[in-house]
């Protein structure tokens, strides 16, 4: 599979974090995440929930992880990709069809989310910035995605 246009740069910071998209697994959830950052949906957007050991989640315009984009949210993709250090998957909240804008990268792994959370990418470097992120629920003064590209 080719990586054109499916690569996803993340300037936060603390550095880039390039995730490979995978529209193979998660074809809407991809699609829509590029629609969301082709408008600037992600530049500014603040890191809200960082749990050590766990994940780093983004994706809130409001930064307290209780809003999406202005689109309607999507059908769950739930795929066989494991959740490991370095996965990027999208949340959600109770309701499996609940994913929009809202998305988290694994520091760990987080194998119990597997098949209940939509997988559509991966970081391939940068991943010692996202071990930077700032921790905490919510986080004071937190970190966050100064823009986002995808080439």
């Amino acid at each position: 599979m080719s990586d054109e246009g499916n690569l996803l740069t993340l300037e936060t910071t603390k550095g880039p974090v390039v995730i490979r998209m995978r529209p193979d697994l998660a074809p809407n959830h991809v699609a829509h995440i590029k629609k969301l950052v082709g408008e600037g949906f992600y530049d500014g957007v603040v890191f809200h929930r960082v749990i050590e050991g766990f994940m780093a989640q983004t994706g809130c315009p409001h930064g307290t992880g209780t809003g999406g984009s202005k689109y309607p949210n999507l059908k769950a993709e739930f795929n066989t990709a494991p959740h490991v250090r370095g996965t990027a998957s999208m949340a959600r909240a109770q309701n499996p069809d609940s994913a929009n804008s809202q998305f988290f990268i694994c520091f760990d792994d987080a194998r119990f989310l597997d098949r209940q959370y939509t997988v559509w990418g991966e970081v391939i470097s940068g991943m010692e910035n996202v071990d930077k992120i700032k921790r905490g629920e919510p986080v004071r003064d937190p970190d966050k995605i100064v823009s986002a590209k995808i080439s």
